[in-house]
């Protein structure tokens, strides 16, 4: 009965060690790949891309409780998870600083007649070939900044994905390891040599 029970462990512990390396591999290549996927884009960032540098140009477009990235990535290629993250903070920013501080939730969905953004469908603008109300063409803005932000985020959590799955396949690997040197310490041979020795 011991020594199936030993056998067992054994099984156990092989397939814990086997489950570990491939969430390695895996993990290791995912992380690769991101990186990749992300060089291949060519992002550098903007030389505003700084805290000083935003917070300058925050005070300058009059725009308060913007809160500003701690990163900085200002003429540096985005090669990482990390720096995607930074550059999509900073994306924010120029967003907040292009609309007076106002988020896509927050702003007048159609232009006016009096060429300013209003709520009131009735005052709005018509466009002269449709005739339908013509949209805030500063929400566009926010369009465009949640889309590329939402896709250097993506990377940054898929890299943290990756790394997370390569920290859990040391861990099976080193618990198998663990249990594979009880297994074998349990079988009864082992025991018995051990006890001559002794």
């Amino acid at each position: 009965m011991t020594r199936f029970l030993s056998l067992g462990g054994v099984l156990a512990s092989a397939l814990l060690i086997v489950l570990g390396i491939g969430a390695i591999v895996v993990g290791a290549s995912g992380r690769s790949e991101v990186r990749d996927n992300v060089q291949r884009e060519r992002i550098t960032g903007t030389p505003d891309m700084t805290p000083s540098a935003s917070a300058a140009a925050i005070n300058a477009a009059g725009v308060k409780g913007v809160e500003l990235p701690s990163c900085s990535v200002a003429n540096q290629p985005v090669k990482t998870g990390s720096q995607s993250k930074c550059f999509a903070d900073y994306i924010r920013v120029h967003a907040l600083e292009a609309t007076g501080g106002k988020t896509y939730a927050q702003m007048p969905r159609f232009m006016g007649k009096n060429g300013k953004p209003t709520e009131d469908e009735k005052q709005a603008a018509r466009d002269p070939k449709t005739g339908k109300p013509v949209d805030n063409p500063q929400r566009n803005i926010w369009v465009t900044a949640t889309a590329l932000s939402t896709a250097l985020n993506t990377s940054f959590f898929a890299e943290r994905v990756a790394l997370f799955s390569i920290v859990m396949g040391i861990a099976l690997v080193l618990t198998g390891i663990g249990f594979l040197v009880l297994s074998l310490g349990l079988l009864p041979g082992r025991r018995a040599r051990g006890g001559t020795n002794a």
